[in-house]
């Protein structure tokens, strides 16, 4: 396996859907409307929506993430192959239960509609489908740095199923086919592209190098490294080396 190779196969969603469990197609996706497994205990509830980004003039608590929905098949983050999934993303709101809102820096709940640009780099296109995931902290839990990645952890822990069925789909059904190249060309510039992040605590944090594209588990937070520089190859950003809890 060439580790300066990134092959990323990307499988188009025209349907999805609620269902008893999890069903992964080469076009279609169903997943379940609840948690199929025991929510922390600082967590009052978690609750999932289908939404259309046309029709969606409804209030939401604060936007904690918008993600993709990608899975490693072969290799590491960087290379290897990696399969991922079009016409459907995910939206992470919170609040606690008596309306306080999960946030660091100034709060986005509201209208959806009024509160997210559609159709931008890192956000659902219009024609898209949103699986939006909204938590509710007990009232008597502080929001501190270790509740918050706990409800960061929830969604994935939701979401990491999608993955695992993922990693099944035949390549040669995949939607879009694209290899990305790390190539050295001796004599030319050396070029560097600097990427300041956040690291100060609670969501104003961001995991590097997760296990899963765009995920949590394995992943090193920022700030556990002292906010120290890091250098990551074109391929290790495409493929989702850095999740900003923002």
């Amino acid at each position: 396996m060439k580790k300066n190779t990134l092959n990323i196969k990307a499988f188009s969603m025209q349907s999805v859907k609620f269902g008893t469990e999890y069903h992964l197609t080469k076009n279609s996706l169903e997943i379940p409307d609840h948690a199929l497994f025991d929510l922390d205990d600082r967590l009052k509830e978690m609750t999932i929506k289908l939404v259309d980004p046309r029709d969606c003039h409804f209030e939401i608590n604060t936007i904690m993430d918008v993600m993709p929905i990608s899975t490693k098949v072969l290799g590491e983050l960087g290379y290897g192959l990696t399969h991922t999934l079009t016409g459907v993303n995910v939206i992470l709101t919170g609040a606690d239960e008596t309306g306080v809102q999960l946030h660091e820096f100034g709060s986005s709940d509201g209208y959806l509609d009024q509160k997210i640009m559609f159709g931008r780099d890192g956000t659902p296109d219009l024609d898209d489908v949103v699986i939006l995931i909204d938590v509710v902290l007990k009232e008597n839990f502080e929001f501190n740095r270790d509740t918050c990645e706990m409800v960061f952890r929830t969604a994935d822990k939701f979401l990491q199923p999608i993955r695992e069925e993922l990693k099944m789909l035949m390549g040669r059904d995949a939607t879009d086919d694209i290899e990305y190249v790390d190539t050295q060309n001796p004599g030319q510039p050396k070029v560097a592209v600097v990427k300041e992040v956040a690291g100060q605590g609670a969501m104003y944090d961001n995991i590097i190098f997760p296990k899963e594209p765009a995920g949590i588990e394995k992943g090193i937070s920022i700030i556990d490294m002292d906010n120290m520089p890091v250098l990551l190859t074109a391929n290790e950003y495409r493929d989702g080396a850095i999740h900003a809890l923002v």
